[in-house]
């Protein structure tokens, strides 16, 4: 037998201790480096200025509309930002930042940190139209935009435009508006987005700055307007004498809040509890042009109601002219709606015409 076999084996040299500690710090770099490149700039820029707070003010002069509106947006939805990912952006503030150790971007906290800087009049703007849905890009936003509101102002614009809009937002949702857009029209976006090429960059720019200032500022301000449709609710139970007398006192203490609240008091669709004769009087009493392009965004119930109401040439004339419109903007569409209601509640003041109230006692039995 060889010396070899016959030596003693020798002893395992002891495993190095596990460093747990330098092992965890090493984890926790790694997860920051991670969520770092994660971030798009703008957040990058959203966390340092947070961060800064009121010492970023010369960063904010010197930043454009377009610069601004970015990074608060990005601010408004950072949600809880670690201190390891904040020492890691901004190293030159470490020493200042390890006594809180975290930032926290909010709506509110957004909305305090602006106005130390900026006129109250911008900033009420800015924050207005971050109050939408949330979502980090304008299609994430429209994402979590119920489909029948997305349906009825994407109805008013151009097939080849809402073609573009759907193949941005998720498919999910694309297919819950398509099914709430009227069938012809669906049809036809859908012809569009099967010969869909690559969309030029400026497009699609020109696209999402409609759509942040047409829809997304108007659905802001919507969300603003429930104590006025909670009091003209109330209103509307008033007998007239007591709506005259309440109505009266608050004209005189705050007149836009009472013209808000009388034109909500009764709403386009309401003019379908008008009798024959009422729907007359009104049809000679309203503009034309203004009732043809109330009439494009109406319902089929409304748009019977008042055909029908009209004689044979009459009715003729009034769909070819509402053909002959093309897409018409919503907010022309309403507008000429909330024209007919001022219309017709002039003609109820007058006596021409007899307004009933759902649900109340002037409601007519025929």
């Amino acid at each position: 037998m060889s010396k070899a076999a016959l030596k003693a084996p020798e002893a395992e040299a002891p495993a190095p201790a596990r460093d747990d500690t330098q092992s965890d710090t090493q984890r926790r770099i790694a997860d920051v480096l991670v969520a770092v490149k994660g971030l798009h700039g703008s957040e990058k820029a959203a966390i340092l200025l947070l961060s800064l707070g009121e010492e970023a003010k010369p960063v904010w002069d010197r930043l454009d509309d377009e610069e601004l509106r970015e990074i608060s947006s990005a601010m408004s939805n950072l949600g809880p930002v670690k201190a390891e990912m904040v020492e890691f952006l901004i190293k030159d503030f470490v020493n200042r930042l390890s006594g809180s150790g975290a930032v926290t971007g909010s709506y509110e906290q957004t909305h305090r940190l602006l106005l130390q800087f900026l006129p109250a009049e911008k900033v009420d703007n800015l924050m207005e139209e971050l109050r939408g849905p949330a979502g980090r890009t304008m299609w994430d936003k429209l994402g979590n935009v119920n489909e029948q509101v997305l349906a009825n102002y994407l109805k008013n614009e151009y097939p080849q435009t809402v073609s573009v809009i759907l193949s941005k937002i998720k498919t999910e949702h694309s297919a819950r508006v398509l099914t709430a857009l009227p069938a012809e029209f669906a049809l036809e976006v859908m012809q569009r987005m099967l010969r869909m090429e690559p969309v030029q960059r400026d497009i699609l720019e020109k696209i999402e700055s409609t759509l942040r200032t047409e829809f997304m500022t108007n659905l802001a301000r919507t969300s603003k307007r429930d104590s006025h449709e909670q009091m003209a609710a109330i209103f509307n139970s008033f007998d007239r004498q007591t709506e005259g007398r309440f109505m009266g006192l608050l004209e005189d203490k705050n007149k836009e809040a009472a013209d808000r609240i009388r034109s909500l008091m009764f709403v386009f669709e309401d003019l379908a509890k008008l009798d024959p004769g009422g729907v007359q009087t009104l049809l000679r009493s309203v503009d034309k042009e203004k009732l043809g392009l109330a009439l494009k965004g109406a319902n089929d119930e409304m748009r019977n109601l008042f055909m029908s109401n009209m004689s044979e040439r009459a009715a003729k004339i009034m769909r070819d002219d509402m053909a002959s419109m093309g897409p018409v903007k919503l907010k022309d569409v309403e507008a000429a709606q909330q024209e007919m209601v001022v219309v017709a509640k002039a003609l109820a003041d007058r006596g021409e015409i007899m307004l009933a109230e759902s649900g109340g006692q002037d409601e007519l039995i025929y």
